[in-house]
């Protein structure tokens, strides 16, 4: 009905004009005093050819109207099919869809680039801070102080960021390291119960955590970034003699336990969200809104999903749902 509406508004001038010429030629019989079958035959006739030609330019436009719907649908990379050129204004509405289109390609052309450009260089100052990093830890080695504790510990978090900067990075990049097959989930909860051990035993926070006996699908890598991001907001909200637990529900659900602070409800449906801090991250002016965000983006990526349950002064529960059936096992 908006089509029809638009097409009679379209064509009014047309319509109008066909009208006063009819109205004309019956001004002019009548004032001869031509007979009225003279005068109706030739009118119903014109109106019946009126009638006709407009249903068949109706038809006409309306499948235009259809055809560029269609295109509409497309992505402008795809938009190669055009209705036919049939007035000048149809000449030049492609003509600047054409240009449109070939400025947008090239300023995606050139983001692009811009883009490669900083993840090269971000990549290579990632790898190459690692270096002092490394250095650094080497002669904390040799020293036991509690300077040089809490000099490792200020080291470690570097690492950490450090680590998310390349899984920033690699997350949006063309091609990916993934590799999925059956993996020993224990083995990955270790990886990842090893590296934070000193900051258990340095915060006083107990750890409860026993074999799961589990295998499942994933990639071991991105599996085991998840896990150390999830230990490491548990500890860093968790106060001293405090609980983390790591457990396994049915089916295949790894589950993090902290007896932390817990998250506000208002904030619980957004905390997966790029950039989201809510009122920890509030409290914690370090907090960046990046690391349970990467966790989603990873889970979602190997097939897995992740869920939070919690409320404050009453400690957070993540769980991950390991079972997945879109992926191929290598």
């Amino acid at each position: 009905m908006d089509f029809f509406r638009l097409y009679v508004k379209q064509r009014r001038l047309g319509i109008l004009f066909f009208l006063l010429f009819c109205l004309i030629f019956l001004v002019v019989f009548l004032l001869y005093h031509l007979p009225a079958g003279a005068i109706l035959y030739p009118a119903l006739l014109c109106g019946l050819l009126g009638i006709l030609f407009l249903a068949f330019d109706f038809r006409r436009a309306y499948r235009k109207h259809r055809l560029l719907q269609e295109v509409g649908k497309l992505s402008a990379q795809l938009m190669e099919t055009f209705p036919s050129i049939l007035t000048p204004d149809d000449a030049d509405y492609q003509q600047i869809i054409q240009s449109l289109r070939d400025e947008q390609t090239d300023l995606q052309n050139r983001m692009d680039r811009k883009y490669g450009d900083m993840v090269d260089y971000y990549t290579i100052w990632a790898h190459q801070i690692k270096t002092p990093i490394a250095s650094m830890r080497l002669t904390l080695q040799n020293e036991d102080s509690p300077l040089s504790r809490r000099v490792s510990e200020d080291l470690f978090k570097i690492e950490q960021y450090v680590e998310m900067v390349l899984c920033y990075l690699r997350l949006d990049a063309d091609s990916t390291d993934y590799v999925i097959k059956e993996q020993d989930l224990d083995d990955i909860i270790r990886q990842a119960v090893r590296k934070f051990s000193s900051q258990f035993i340095g915060r006083k926070i107990k750890l409860c955590y026993e074999p799961v006996n589990c295998k499942m699908i994933s990639d071991e890598k991105w599996l085991l970034f998840v896990i150390e991001q999830l230990l490491s907001n548990a500890l860093k909200y968790t106060p001293s003699g405090g609980e983390v637990t790591i457990d396994l529900e049915s089916p295949q659900t790894l589950c993090i336990r902290d007896t932390g602070i817990g998250i506000a409800p208002e904030d619980l449906p957004r905390i997966f969200d790029k950039g989201y801090t809510g009122y920890n991250g509030r409290d914690d002016k370090k907090a960046s809104g990046i690391g349970l965000y990467l966790c989603r983006r990873i889970c979602k990526n190997l097939g897995h999903t992740i869920t939070a349950n919690s409320s404050l002064e009453s400690g957070t529960v993540i769980r991950i749902q390991l079972e997945q059936k879109k992926l191929t096992v290598e």
